[in-house]
């Protein structure tokens, strides 16, 4: 009987850039993921099991990533962009020999084992196929697959539940498609929840907690940042200045639903609970270990012997320094050694199974039941931004497989054996900058809200002037409601806030937006001119997700539960 349980979340998304320009703004970023993130966690998983383990983790892919990384076009450019990688190793390996540069010479042949054998992972032992690769991981048990909102829209600020309800009807029918079962949970975008609550309007209304829509889809379990569960009661308007849709405080009325079954009472992230009035439960990710990885000051990717993600040779790109230490120039930044980065990545790995291994223990000693240690990521983090993050990865899935006292397992898994056996009220909030909604709505981003709400209700009108369309009107709905998810992506705002490429996602935002009214006018119209004809080719080439979109998943739901 183990004492305690741990579980990896690795949560994986990049926005739509299919065909939307190169580095450093377009599908490389894609590309990169794939090289340096995706593939290298399929080769550790597969050689843990390869080796006789049987590693068990969670990982979530967004609806819109599962559609690129499985799109044709975008694995042609992914085999180029390898190729090109290649070709510019080989090149810094002329040039380092020429130069009598031996380390460089040494790391240059390094990477270039290290792409070749990503490039022949791609193509024969994945056979071109990535999401194939983690969908037979899910199907012998080592994976549990989570799904998101179909283009990762913030839900809590989208103004009509029919667009709440599109995104996650969208993402859940893209997850069937590509894995070949219904979901189980779900990584809710940016964590971003809304309660239960009362609009007034003209008259007062109902409007659904996200908990309700998640069990409308069967969805089981969500998950929720630490500070979330550790908070207090909710009690009848939302505390807190949380930045609404227009920039003013809301104030909304709760819609407190009675349950009879016992209220949390320690709110603790080792347990789940289930949402109040619901069989949905959320999970809370564990602030410690959290901390051990993310922190600038403690997590392990700062150490000096990791590699410098931040340095690039000036002519191939590549990332020939090390870490060397937090206050260092960039310029003075010394040589890397993979060998003594994953020397220390095994070390570190050791170190964070001692932190779980204590947590969970001193956790069954007072409570006398076995809690879950919940540590959630972005996919991205390991391989992408720490190089040496997937050797730590494996390693502490190697290590707590064979601890006689801790066991590894999934969300799923874990809320099969123990369900939960108290219910928690959750307030409006998000993993954003004061836990609530102002990474998303600020003043730098607020312009786009009102645009947002706009067409939203107008593809509530489309719906019902035309509720049974047929081609090639069909056609154009169909897109209206894809170019609507895509403007809907909280990638958008968040890019704008945070300074990391604000004119490119106003342009992206604004593309959509613009292709969108285009089709809305199209539709308005109720006639298909020759030139209207080739505006509907070219952006439903360009903007491809979702084949199995419905626009009348869009239909009108305010006011529909009592």
């Amino acid at each position: 009987m183990k004492k305690g349980y741990f579980t990896f979340v690795l949560h994986s998304h990049l926005p739509y850039v299919r065909k939307a320009g190169r580095w450093p703004h377009g599908e490389e970023m894609v590309h990169e993921a794939l090289a340096e993130t995706y593939i290298p966690l399929l080769n550790a998983l597969n050689d843990l099991k390869d080796g006789g383990y049987q590693p068990k983790l969670n990982i979530g892919f967004t609806p819109i990533l599962l559609e690129q990384i499985a799109d044709s076009t975008v694995l042609e450019h992914f085999e180029l962009y390898l190729l090109e990688e290649i070709e510019a190793i080989e090149s810094d390996i002329k040039r380092f020999e020429r130069g009598g540069q031996g380390h460089l010479h040494h790391l240059a042949r390094f990477y270039h084992d290290w792409y070749s054998q990503i490039l022949t992972s791609f193509q024969e032992r994945y056979k071109r196929d990535v999401v194939g690769g983690f969908r037979r991981l899910q199907d012998s048990g080592n994976l549990n697959i989570l799904t998101s909102a179909a283009t990762h829209g913030y839900l809590p600020l989208l103004e009509r539940d029919s667009n709440l309800y599109g995104q996650l009807k969208v993402g859940v029918l893209a997850h069937w498609r590509h894995f070949g079962r219904r979901p189980q949970g779900i990584w809710l975008p940016e964590c971003g929840y809304r309660p239960a609550y009362y609009r007034s309007n003209k008259t007062s209304y109902y409007k659904p907690g996200i908990e309700e829509f998640l069990a409308d889809f069967d969805l089981h379990y969500f998950f929720t940042d630490s500070h979330v569960i550790a908070g207090g009661q909710l009690v009848g308007k939302v505390a807190g200045d949380v930045i609404g849709p227009y920039g003013r405080p809301l104030e909304r009325k709760l819609a407190v639903k009675i349950d009879t079954r016992q209220q949390a009472r320690e709110r603790t992230t080792a347990r789940p609970y289930y949402v109040q009035a619901t069989n949905v439960a959320v999970y809370g990710r564990d602030e410690r270990t959290g901390l051990q990885v993310w922190s600038a000051s403690q997590g392990y990717p700062g150490d000096p012997l990791y590699r410098e993600f931040h340095r690039k040779d000036a002519v191939s790109g590549l990332q020939y320094w090390r870490v060397t230490g937090h206050n260092v120039d960039l310029g003075e930044k010394e040589l890397y050694d993979p060998s003594l980065a994953n020397s220390q990545a095994l070390n570190h790995a050791r170190h964070f199974v001692r932190i779980v291994g204590e947590r969970l223990l001193a956790f069954h000693e007072q409570h006398s039941q076995p809690g879950i240690i919940v540590s959630a990521y972005d996919s991205e983090l390991f391989g992408h931004w720490w190089f040496e993050g997937v050797v730590w990865l494996k390693e502490v899935l190697r290590l707590l497989e064979t601890n006689a006292e801790i066991g590894l397992t999934t969300a799923e898994e874990y809320l099969d054996a123990y369900p939960p056996e108290e219910v928690i009220s959750l307030p409006e909030s998000s993993w954003g900058e004061g836990g609530q909604h102002w990474t998303w709505f600020n003043p730098q981003t607020e312009w786009m809200w009102p645009l947002i709400h706009n067409a939203e209700q107008m593809m509530e009108h489309l719906v019902s002037r035309y509720p049974q369309a047929t081609e090639p009107l069909l056609s154009v709905l169909n897109q209206a409601g894809r170019e609507l998810l895509l403007l809907e992506s909280s990638d958008w705002p968040f890019l704008i806030s945070t300074g990391q490429a604000a004119a490119y996602a106003s342009a992206r935002f604004q593309q959509h937006l613009a292709r969108f009214n285009h089709l809305n006018m199209i539709a308005a119209s109720g006639q298909m001119r020759p030139e209207d004809r080739r505006f509907l080719a070219l952006v439903s080439e360009l903007d491809n997700p979702f084949p199995d979109i419905d626009y009348r998943f869009f239909a009108d739901r305010e006011g529909e539960r009592a």
